[in-house]
């Protein structure tokens, strides 16, 4: 038979639905054994036990005598074997007497899936074993290209198993992340806040949260954080800062040793290449709008002021979380006037890129924070996070974005 046809018709054979790649190898032999061209007498499947340097009988078929399925063949009493790592199929005389008392005298042995290392010596997951008084040259190399056809259905379903599980496990990862961030929309008093994320990935490093703070609700507590990494990585340590955070959010731990004890958790918990940076800051009911804040090595909020109609940056009061375990964070403060609006953002926003490479200009989000200053949290935000998307679009380098927006009412 051509063996490109031969190759052809068993990788459609073996690429029908099957609940297991041993139901597909058992189904092969059948084909094989049955096919009247070949005179096969029987078929076998063993398996490599590596803990027990063995191969179990796994599956039997044909016109012989059923042999026990608890026999193994020993590697080291089967040198034939070695062979096979080598010649991917071979013709042998059967040499142990147990098997020659079930009327197998002649055989081939085919390796087939992965190939395994033992004592030195390399053998194959999977071996089929045909045995016949008619086997030849010509038989050996289309069990070889048959074993070849296998091999690659095998790897195949093995990397669709492996990516079916992986999206489950990030689909999982993503609900787990939704389920920590907050409501997009919240009112603190006469503050109107707004906050939303934009993943890269699946998941992302970017979180936000509003943190409640203490039994009398006069206190709430916004912080926006990104963890300098991306995908799994990332979430999870954005998932345990926040968590960290709401922990001690019920204490109500005044911001300096919040801060420290973030710092020196960060440190201990993660890896050296690991960091994240935060802006945490508290409205309270105060009614000259005192806001109280720390930068952690952030990107700069933009504080828009209606009254003097101008934007200034709060700028960072101490390192990013991590890297300095004994670093100290400033405490620095503004007064939230009526009208007044807080743009907090990822460097996402900044760091996107156009087509060009060029990355978005602060001064356009300036421009936008100003322009839509009459508009409430929730349309700046999508306004701002719709226009570095559609610059973002064919750029050449893309990062989580999130955007937390603050304004307090007349």
């Amino acid at each position: 038979m051509d063996q490109k046809k031969l190759h052809k018709t068993i990788e459609s054979i073996a690429s029908q639905k099957f609940n297991s790649e041993e139901d597909m190898l058992k189904y092969v032999l059948e084909q094989i054994v049955n096919d009247k061209s070949f005179e096969i007498t029987g078929g076998r499947i063993w398996k490599l036990d590596p803990e027990t340097h063995s191969y179990k009988l796994l599956y039997q078929t044909g016109k012989m005598e059923t042999i026990d399925p608890r026999f193994r063949i020993r590697l080291k009493n089967y040198p034939e074997f070695d062979r096979i790592a080598n010649e991917r199929t071979i013709l042998a005389d059967e040499t142990l007497t147990e098997l020659k008392k079930k009327g197998i005298f002649r055989y081939s042995a085919t390796g087939v899936g992965s190939r395994i290392k033992l004592n030195g010596k390399i053998y194959y997951e999977y071996i089929l074993a045909l045995n016949s008084n008619s086997l030849d040259e010509e038989f050996r190399l289309n069990m070889s290209i048959i074993a070849t056809a296998l091999t690659s259905q095998i790897r195949q379903r093995r990397i669709l198993q492996s990516a079916s599980n992986l999206k489950a496990d990030l689909d999982k990862a993503r609900q787990l992340q939704k389920s920590i961030l907050p409501e997009h929309e919240y009112k603190f008093h006469n503050y109107d806040i707004f906050g939303v994320t934009d993943p890269a990935e699946i998941v992302g490093g970017d979180f936000f949260d509003y943190l409640e703070i203490g039994d009398d609700q006069d206190r709430l507590g916004v912080a926006l954080g990104d963890a300098a990494s991306k995908g799994v990585s990332a979430a999870a340590e954005a998932m345990y800062i926040s968590g960290a955070l709401r922990m001690a959010s019920n204490f109500e731990i005044k911001i300096t040793p919040l801060m420290k004890k973030m710092n020196q958790l960060v440190n201990k918990i993660f890896e050296d290449d690991k960091f994240s940076s935060l802006f945490y800051g508290e409205l309270s009911t105060d009614k000259n709008g005192l806001f109280l804040y720390t930068n952690a090595g952030h990107n700069p909020p933009l504080f828009y002021s209606s009254k003097k109609n101008k934007v200034e940056y709060l700028l960072v009061t101490g390192p990013v979380l991590g890297p300095v375990p004994h670093a100290k964070y400033q405490i620095e403060s503004i007064n939230i006037l009526p009208g007044d609006i807080l743009l907090m953002f990822s460097d996402g926003i900044v760091d996107s890129t156009n087509s060009k490479g060029e990355p978005y200009p602060e001064v356009r989000l300036i421009n936008l924070l100003k322009n839509n200053k009459s508009k409430s949290p929730k349309e700046i935000a999508l306004k701002i996070l719709d226009d570095v998307l559609r610059f973002n679009k064919n750029g050449t380098y893309s990062d989580d974005k999130t955007l937390v927006v603050i304004k307090r009412n007349e």
